[in-house]
């Protein structure tokens, strides 16, 4: 019995050890089945291996970063050079597709640095402008700038030479009521008239160049174009009714939080609102906190900017706003997109403002100079007061360090935070956009041929400026060309 059941049971091992077997050889030959499959699979995928084992950080304009250094070494404030994958670093060209519609051009008057220039363009850029018409004069015309600025598809750079100044003098600008009150003062007011003739020249340029709308930006604005399908200025403009002129954008103002900020489109994210966007009962019950210590709810201006149709008869009125020779132009303010003004963001655009004019530092000369009311007590105390004196009065009256009135206007909506233009520019920076745009600038200068290069360039767009003709037409019934030019204008106060 025993040994019946010994033999009965033998079979039955060897029968579930073969078993065993087949199924693990199953088994491997389908895992290795799929593993082929899978490895075919990533072959063909257009990005590579590569794009499946890296850390992707997909943005706005660009590809997947790399995050290997470049040997350049160039470390300054427009940032690390990347080996990058963004499309504009392709051979330094940026595909300018002419379907893209509505094309869109911002003008700017303009003295900075590329520190604050180039982030300015390419952030715009991302955004969906395609054209730049930049009128420079100071840091901004000095070669190793202009030269840099020459390089950026789409930028256009016009320098204010003797030559632009004389066909300016004869604009018809200077005969007529508009804008005759500031003429021939120094300072804010010589600013003001000279952006005026620049955004004229602007409006015939743009529309050789067949754009669509036009902006005047400073190059401390950044447009915010929340609102739309899409964070994209094209998808604002796409969703405007087609009966209308022009659109306002209210601005919102920088609320640093520190004395020693230095980059201030990447490092401020706290913004005021502008009177139009806050309730008025909670705008004049919070005003004392809102100001600040100050005399006005914003240090600088709050009218906004203003975006215009490209169309006939289309003229400046004053920096903020757009008009029309024959119509009063349709004109509608935006429910959401802003534009950020980063004034007095950075201490040195306090310690600066000594040398920006030829005034007398007193309360009765500095109106001469300068319309806003903060503007002249910054220049009074820049050109009086020491080194420590102007850093306190700076803490006092810009920045932002009590947390608990922090939080109070946060929770009321009259200060907000907006991230969205400081991840944009900080993911370029660390693209090394910026970098490779001037490294590629003073390479292709580098040899004998630039200089011819730069002065052709130079001369062509000077010479594109200056094709500047009076449109007989306009003279004619100039009653609605009269409404005075609209200045920098604080908001509402108590």
């Amino acid at each position: 019995m025993a040994s019946g059941l010994f033999s009965s049971s033998k079979p039955s091992l060897s029968s579930s050890s073969s078993s065993s077997s087949s199924s693990w050889l199953f088994l491997l030959l389908t895992l290795l089945t799929i593993s082929l499959a899978c490895f075919a699979f990533l072959l063909q995928w257009p990005g590579g291996i590569n794009d499946w084992f890296t850390d992707n950080h997909q943005f706005p304009g660009t590809s997947p970063i790399s995050k290997e250094r470049s040997d350049s070494g160039c470390v300054s404030l427009l940032g690390q050079s990347h080996a990058t994958s963004f499309p504009y670093l392709k051979d330094l060209k940026l595909d300018h597709k002419s379907d893209l519609k509505p094309r869109i051009c911002i003008t700017t008057s303009t003295s900075a640095g590329l520190e604050q220039t180039l982030p300015w363009i390419f952030y715009h850029k991302v955004i969906g402008v395609s054209t730049f018409y930049l009128f420079v004069e100071g840091t901004a015309a000095s070669p190793n700038v202009s030269r840099v600025l020459e390089t950026i598809p789409g930028v256009n750079v016009i320098y204010r030479t003797r030559e632009l100044e004389e066909k300016q003098a004869k604009s018809r600008i200077w005969n007529e009521t508009w804008l005759q009150k500031f003429f021939y003062k120094p300072c804010n007011y010589e600013l003001f008239v000279k952006q005026n003739l620049n955004m004229e020249m602007a409006i015939k340029m743009a529309r050789d160049d067949g754009m669509d709308w036009i902006l005047h930006l400073d190059t401390d604005e950044l447009v915010h174009p929340t609102g739309a399908s899409e964070y994209s200025l094209r998808s604002v403009f796409r969703e405007v009714p087609e009966d209308v002129d022009t659109v306002i954008f209210v601005n919102y103002e920088s609320s640093v939080e520190r004395d020693d900020i230095k980059e201030p489109f990447t490092e401020v994210s706290m913004f005021k609102k502008n009177y139009e966007h806050v309730p008025t009962d909670v705008y004049f019950g919070s005003y004392k906190d809102a100001a600040h210590g100050n005399n006005n709810y914003f240090l600088t201006y709050g009218n906004g900017k203003s975006a215009a149709r490209i169309q006939d008869h289309l003229r400046p009125n004053g920096a903020h706003r757009w008009y029309n020779y024959k119509k009063t132009p349709n004109v509608i303010f935006l429910d959401e997109a802003v534009v950020l003004h980063y004034t007095y963001s950075r201490f040195s655009d306090l310690t600066s403002r000594h040398d920006r004019c030829g005034c007398k530092p007193t309360r009765e000369d500095v109106k001469r100079c300068f319309m806003l009311q903060f503007d002249r007590s910054a220049f009074i105390i820049a050109s009086t007061s020491t080194s420590e004196e102007m850093l306190q009065w700076y803490r006092e009256h810009v920045v932002w360090t009590d947390e608990k009135i922090k939080l109070k206007l946060l929770k009321k909506g009259i200060l907000t935070r907006i991230y969205a233009p400081m991840v944009i520019i900080q993911e370029l920076r660390e693209a090394g956009v910026f970098t490779s745009v001037v490294n590629s600038a003073h390479m292709s200068f580098s040899n004998n041929s630039s200089i011819t290069r730069e002065s052709s360039s130079s001369q062509a767009t000077v010479r594109k400026v200056l094709e500047f003709d009076i449109d007989t037409d306009d003279l004619v019934g100039e009653s609605k060309a009269e409404l005075a030019a609209v200045p920098p204008q604080s908001p509402p106060s108590v």
